[in-house]
């Protein structure tokens, strides 16, 4: 397994950070993937990997550049930069720009050699200066076709997860976040030491660096780090807040309490907050009081106390009612249980 040594003042200071340009590479892998973990995912690709898929039929360069780029364990380290706290996307994908020609060509070949055996050679058509221009001008057309639309809602969803760690850090400490973060792959081990991914990589030394975790919606994570000064942590959101694609609440159930009190109840499948509650469906901090109210009085929703959160769930009704007005064939889904390392 991989993992870092750190000390509490970098543990202490670490924060979370939202980043388009760690959203859209997300998306690319995605993309690159062809196939999604959810119904969001799945008709977000069928909206835009046909757009995707001819892009770079119509660039082989570009299109080796992603295969090279992309490995199973390994992503080029360029095309992953650690996030920077309040960083735009024009920003983030202008240190991808300045990355030097002679630079791209090694991390691809690392990328490469990861994936097959120690030494394999980068292809031809790879030697080449202008592998920084090509994949931030694959990452705009990323951000512009089919992030930026619904970069606001992608942002209330990964605000919405960061208000759920943030919960959790209160009742577990930061051993629970971090257990938390991808399960199974990121965890507390002590002794200072944090498990980053399974794969047999020298463990790293980054006490008094800057320490950030970034959520993004795609099913997706890695490591990245510029050395000595920044190490990031990018993770999927989890639950109910990792499917960006909005449900409209069956007609039936919109008729009887109102659209807007009927996609509270539809989300409540899994606990939220009203902080998450709000991102999530872009209503006012007072409607969903309102909502809240209305349904807990009905007896739709409970709610209870997690640290310094209140969290909501549907009641025993409340999972009658909604799974009475859904129809059969779209009965809701459960909820779900970069240097660039893959996850």
């Amino acid at each position: 397994m991989g993992w870092w040594q750190l000390n509490a003042d970098t543990l202490a200071s670490s924060r979370f950070v939202i980043s388009p340009l760690a959203e859209t590479f997300a998306c690319l892998q995605l993309l690159h993937a062809g196939t999604g973990t959810h119904p969001g995912e799945r008709a977000w690709l069928r909206e835009h990997l046909p757009g995707y898929r001819a892009l770079l039929a119509a660039d082989p360069v570009t299109a080796r550049l992603v295969r090279a780029g992309l490995a199973r364990n390994w992503n080029a380290d360029f095309l992953t930069p650690p996030p920077r706290d309040g960083e735009s996307f024009e920003a983030g994908v202008a240190r991808v720009r300045a990355v030097p020609a002679a630079e791209a060509r090694t991390q691809l070949a690392v990328s490469l050699a990861t994936d097959h055996r120690p030494g394999t050679p980068l292809p031809a058509e790879l030697h080449r200066d202008d592998l920084p221009e090509r994949a931030a001008a694959l990452l705009e057309h990323v951000w512009e076709t089919a992030v930026r639309p619904t970069w606001e809602r992608r942002r209330r969803v990964l605000e919405a997860d960061v208000v759920a760690r943030t919960a959790r850090f209160g009742q577990g400490g930061w051993a629970a976040v971090l257990d938390g973060l991808r399960p199974g792959r990121t965890r507390w081990l002590g002794e200072n030491r944090l498990q980053v991914n399974l794969h047999e990589y020298p463990p790293r030394e980054i006490s008094g660096a800057e320490l950030v975790f970034v959520p993004v919606t795609p099913k997706a994570g890695w490591v990245s780090w510029e050395e000595p000064a920044r190490y990031a942590i990018v993770y999927a959101c989890a639950g109910a807040l990792a499917d960006p694609a909005v449900r409209p609440a069956p007609a039936s159930l919109a008729a009887l309490l109102g659209p807007a009190r009927a996609s509270v109840l539809v989300l409540l499948a899994s606990p939220l907050s009203t902080s998450q509650l709000v991102a999530v469906t872009g209503q006012g901090l007072g409607s969903v009081g309102r909502h809240l109210r209305v349904l807990l009085d009905a007896g739709l929703v409970e709610r209870r106390r997690a640290g310094r959160s209140v969290l909501y769930t549907r009641t025993a009704a409340g999972e009658v009612l909604v799974e009475a007005a859904t129809p059969p064939s779209h009965s809701p889904s459960p909820p779900n249980g970069s240097v660039t390392k893959r996850s």
